[in-house]
C-alpha cells in the first residue's frame, strides 16, 4: 500500500488537493475530521481536555466548546501545545489503525490529509509527502473570505510552521498561489509523475 501524506499551513489549499482524491474514489483519512469526532459530543479526547482546561473547555451537549477554548489557546502557545498533543494523541492513533485496516484490505493507495506533519505517525508511515505551498499575504485574504476574523487567522499562522519548513518536507511542492484550475492542474501532473509510474491508477 502506498500512504500518500498531504500538508501544508492553513488557508493553503490542502483540502482542494485531498477533495481531488476523494473525488477519484480514494480513500482519505482527513486529521481535521478525526480531530472533530474525539472532540465530539461523548470523544475520547475530552476527558483529558476538560482536566487541562477546567470544565468549561465542555459545552452543554458533552463536546469541545471551541469558542470557549479558542479563547484560551490562541494567545497562549503553552496551553495550546497541551491542548494539541492531547489531541493528536488520540487523531494519530485513529490514522494508525485505520492504516491497518486498509493494508489488510489490499488498498493501493491511501491519502493522510494532516495540516501538522508530526514525524511519528505522519513523517513516518508515509511513502511520499505532498506540501501545499502558498504564500502567506493570499492565505490571509482566502481565510478572510471565508469570513475568519483578521486578526484570528493571523494568530492561527503565526502558531503553524513556516512555509520554508513546510516546504523542505515535501517530496512534492504544489504552488497554491494563483487559481484553483492551476493547482488541480499541478496535482494531475504529480499524479501521472509520481503515482501513475508507480503503477498507482487512481
Amino acid at each position: 500500500m502506498f500512504v500518500l501524506g498531504i500538508t501544508g499551513g492553513i488557508g493553503c489549499g490542502k483540502s482542494t488537493v485531498s477533495g481531488y482524491f476523494r473525488d477519484h474514489g480514494v480513500r482519505v483519512l482527513d486529521a481535521d475530521e478525526i480531530s472533530r469526532q474525539v472532540t465530539n459530543t461523548g470523544g475520547i479526547a475530552l476527558p483529558e481536555i476538560a482536566e487541562l482546561l477546567g470544565s468549561r473547555a465542555i459545552n452543554s451537549q458533552g463536546a469541545l466548546n471551541r469558542k470557549y477554548v479558542a479563547s484560551l489557546v490562541f494567545s497562549e502557545k503553552k496551553k495550546l501545545d497541551k491542548l494539541s498533543a492531547i489531541i493528536h494523541k488520540y487523531v494519530l492513533s485513529t490514522i494508525a489503525e485505520e492504516i491497518v485496516k486498509e493494508a489488510e484490505k489490499k488498498t493501493k493507495l491511501l491519502v493522510l490529509d494532516v495540516p501538522i506533519p508530526v514525524k511519528h505517525g505522519f513523517v513516518d508511515v508515509c511513502n511520499q509527502i505532498w506540501v501545499v505551498s502558498t504564500r502567506d499575504d493570499i492565505r490571509l485574504e482566502r481565510l478572510v473570505l471565508r469570513g475568519m476574523n483578521r486578526e484570528d487567522a493571523q494568530k492561527r499562522m503565526a502558531m503553524q510552521m513556516t512555509r520554508e519548513e513546510y516546504e523542505e518536507l515535501g517530496d512534492v511542492v504544489l504552488v497554491n498561489d494563483g487559481t484553483i484550475e492551476e493547482l488541480i492542474s499541478q496535482v494531475e501532473d504529480a499524479v501521472k509523475k509520481e503515482l501513475n509510474e508507480r503503477g498507482i491508477r487512481i
